[in-house]
């Protein structure tokens, strides 16, 4: 199954690295969130992605085209005409699609053009800024045994995000960017059905919006309740939160081996 992940956003709330990277660039522990993002979909048993580029998009890509520059230690030896060895080359059982899919277009609109790269399969869709504990099985098996279009992973973070009205695990009522604290907001870490494709208009399309408030309002939304860790990296002052997570050995979402 592809894994969808949101990359091409300006990231203007943590303009101080922003306006340098795209946000899904941006390092913890000297990696970006979206290795994080993509290491822990592939504990899971999730390898092939589709990365959804935008803002700056060219650093995401020259990123995986130069992979094992990154991960692995190299001898370059300039008295052979600069030959080049590897050593304990690090693989990675991943394959990765970059897609542009324009500065300008908002999630919806991101989500649409990639659809000839996903097909008529079931996908999961996630953000590029944001790492969780979710089980990611379970919510695959909650959608699976539904009806629904879309299942998003529900967090309740208790500030600055669109509040989900419940009921069992059916979204009634999508309300973007409320001004209400407390509740289940969207935490991402998403399952779509590929009829999604068809609730999505054009580039300026909102997947929070217009798409996610049609399917609420046909039941064809639903909500995977995630009780444990979640974060995103919006600020400075979450950049700051993950590192500390990462260097005490705290971090929730690295489920995999070194």
């Amino acid at each position: 199954m592809k894994v969808a992940i949101l990359a091409g956003g300006y990231g203007t709330r943590i303009s101080e690295e922003s306006h340098l990277k795209p946000k899904p660039m941006i390092e913890i522990g000297e990696k970006p969130i979206i290795w994080h993002i993509m290491k822990y979909y592939s504990a899971f048993g999730f390898n092939e992605f589709v990365i959804c580029c935008g803002y700056k998009g060219y650093m995401i890509k020259e990123y995986f085209a130069d992979y094992y520059m990154h991960r692995s230690d190299i001898t370059f030896d300039f008295s052979d005409g600069g030959k080049m060895m590897v050593h304990a080359n690090v693989s990675e059982p991943w394959k990765v699609t970059l897609v542009d899919t324009g500065a300008e277009s908002h999630t919806g609109g991101r989500i649409k053009r990639i659809a000839p790269f996903i097909g008529k399969e079931r996908f999961m869709i996630t953000y590029g800024d944001g790492v969780s504990n979710v089980d990611l099985n379970a919510l695959l098996k909650q959608h699976d045994e539904s009806d629904k279009t879309l299942t998003l992973t529900g967090i309740q973070p208790g500030m600055r995000f669109g509040v989900l009205d419940i009921e069992g695990h059916t979204i009634t009522a999508f309300n973007e960017k409320a001004k209400e604290d407390g509740g289940w907001v969207n935490g991402g870490f998403m399952v779509a059905e590929p009829e999604l494709f068809g609730y999505i208009e054009n580039d300026y399309t909102i997947l929070e919006r217009d798409p996610m408030e049609r399917l609420s309002t046909q039941r064809k939304l639903g909500v995977y309740k995630h009780y444990g860790h979640w974060r995103c990296m919006d600020t400075q002052r979450d950049k700051k939160d993950l590192e500390d997570f990462w260097n005490r050995g705290e971090a929730s979402w690295k489920v995999w081996d070194d």
